[in-house]
């Protein structure tokens, strides 16, 4: 049972295009998967499968195959992606056009059945539902001999645990090795987030094209992370922590193949640019499947008026006042005003002198929030603050959708592995007795003992990673060395994190707290609205609160602030 070797060549739907070749060209693997999907990017392909009933799949895969599925069947690596989308069995279909066309003995299967938009009335305007399905059936279709398996939504670590479950023989009882595998599968799905993209230390690292991830996996579950040799970028332990962290919650990772217990994970370095994930333990997963929903949330339109110079306060309040005739005539369901500061005093370019006004309407109605709303607002022109003018001309409004959650039990989701030579083979859930097992204790450290502090950008002694689930928002902040880790556990508190951002206030914030990792993760309820379709705020999907809590100031022991941490490759 040797090591099995799979790599990531796609983090979203709109990763790098030579990416999957660039991998498969790099060095040896044995599997190659590709994360096309995405809250948002469900909602594009609901979208795209209104307009034509055979569309509904990452079409960018298909393309990237016309070179790469040579290479892949040429060099033994087996291809497995989510880029199925709404229609796993139209890209399969098409993939398997491709291959005859190119003359490519090529044997493609596909996972179907997460699609429960019939199983029931899940509320009005709702245009896709879909289950997030484990790796089960991925692994039936692997050995079955298939050389490509596109699924469509599946949890995007099932990309990872799939195949390895097939490789090494693992079943619904392995939990350890599975939870192994989830881990590993964490780290691939967001490409090269684990190899210093997106990083909150990357001066530390050439960064400027960062290669994608591999993972070599053991048959025990552990699993060490690198990258092809020659590659930019980097893999240590805090890139490797960071993406953990990442769209992640409590120390429980609940997924359709098992609960990864994050609390149990280990890093450590394993040589250059290679980080061993051991430790991991799994539990049972829950009796539930998450199913992703989304609809047509209404219409939405934006005007940005630019404030420039003095009285910018007094510039804002005349607007509103201004604008108010104007909403109450249309009264639009929702009408929201915020005031970006990004101006300075005696700024010696105008652009720094200025601050943003932005209108943000929403309603059911399009004409309620239409082209009247916006063209309003350059009537204003010669009629209102001194210097006025927008970021944009008037637009009419576009529609926004909303991404919610839903449960179903196991039973009531019928997820099918559909083999190459076109067998439907159902996939049952595992029989597992739930364990009861305690709650995770926050385990603290010993506090450091008192001593001189100095005011100071948390950023510089500590790393954040940030990103959206749903309409929360998750911020993971960790350190990398023991005594930081005794100060971060006591004076980063939920209190202390809604000083640092006053954002949050009236939010629920809860702390999760990873002493193995050095690292505590909050999650902010609601943060985020009804999700990143909605855009309820200026950072849609909380990809930058990570960094904001870095810059924030705070009081800082002067011994950490004066060690040098930054971090080798060995």
């Amino acid at each position: 049972m040797s090591v099995l070797r799979i790599g990531n060549a796609s983090g979203f739907y709109g990763d790098r295009f030579d990416a999957l070749r660039e991998m498969l060209t790099g060095g040896p693997l044995d599997v190659l998967t590709g994360d096309y999907l995405a809250e948002l990017t469900m909602l594009i392909l609901g979208r795209d499968r209104l307009k034509d009933p055979e569309a509904g799949y990452a079409r960018t895969f298909l393309a990237q195959l016309e070179e790469g599925l040579g290479l892949a069947v040429d060099r033994g690596v087996k291809l497995v992606a989510n880029a199925g989308g709404l229609n796993p069995a139209g890209l399969a279909e098409r993939i398997a056009q491709l291959a005859g066309r190119l003359g490519i003995p090529a044997r493609v299967a596909h996972v179907t059945g997460d699609d429960v938009l019939r199983e029931r009335d899940w509320g009005a305007g709702v245009l896709t539902a879909n289950a997030y399905l484990g790796g089960a059936g991925i692994a039936e279709c692997l050995k079955a001999g298939a050389d490509v398996v596109v699924t469509g939504r599946v949890t995007d670590a099932a990309l990872v645990s799939g195949p390895a479950a097939a490789h090494f023989g693992w079943t619904g009882q392995d939990l350890d090795a599975l939870a192994g595998a989830v881990v590993a599968g964490h780290v691939l799905e967001c490409g090269a987030q684990a190899t210093g993209g997106n990083y909150a230390f990357f001066g530390e690292h050439d960064v400027r094209r960062p290669g994608f991830p591999l993972a070599e996996i053991h048959p025990d579950g552990s699993a060490v992370i690198t990258k092809h040799p020659g590659t930019g970028g980097a893999v240590t332990v805090s890139t490797v922590t960071a993406q953990l962290l990442y769209e992640t919650a409590g120390a429980r990772y609940c997924g359709p193949d098992v609960t990864a217990r994050l609390d149990t994970v280990r890093l450590t370095p394993d040589g250059p640019d290679r980080v061993r994930i051991s430790g991991v333990r799994g539990e049972t997963p829950p009796p539930t499947l998450k199913v992703g929903l989304t609809r047509s949330g209404g219409w939405r339109n934006e005007v940005v008026f630019v404030l420039t110079g003095l009285d910018i306060e007094a510039k804002a309040r005349l607007v509103q006042a201004q604008f108010d005739e104007v909403l109450a005539a249309r009264r639009p369901a929702e009408a929201r005003w915020t005031l970006a500061r990004t101006d300075r005093a005696d700024a010696a370019v105008q652009e720094e002198a200025s601050a943003l006004l932005r209108l943000v309407v929403r309603d059911r109605d399009p004409e309620a929030v239409g082209r009247a709303i916006s063209a309003a607002a350059v009537e204003l022109a010669l009629g209102s603050y001194p210097g006025f003018h927008l970021t944009a001309p008037p637009g009419k409004g576009t529609a926004y959708g909303v991404f919610d959650t839903a449960y179903l039990p196991r039973e009531a989701v019928r997820h099918v592995a559909v083999l190459p030579d076109g067998t439907r083979m159902p996939v049952l859930p595992p029989q597992l007795r739930p364990a009861p097992r305690a709650a995770p204790a926050d385990r603290l450290p010993e506090p450091l003992p008192p001593g001189p502090t100095r005011r100071a950008p948390l950023g510089l002694v500590a790393g954040a990673r940030s990103g959206d689930k749903g309409g929360s928002a998750n911020v993971g902040v960790w350190v990398r060395d023991e005594d930081a880790w005794r100060w971060l556990a006591h004076e980063l508190t939920v209190e202390r994190f809604r000083q640092l951002l006053p954002e949050t206030a009236g939010f629920a914030v809860d702390r999760h707290v990873l002493p193995h990792l050095r690292a505590l993760n909050f999650v902010v309820t609601g943060l985020l609205g009804e999700g990143v379709a909605s855009q309820a705020r200026f950072d849609p999907q909380a990809k930058a609160v990570g960094e904001w809590l870095r810059a924030r100031h705070l009081e800082i022991p002067e011994e950490l602030l004066r060690r040098d941490r930054r971090e080798t490759r060995l």
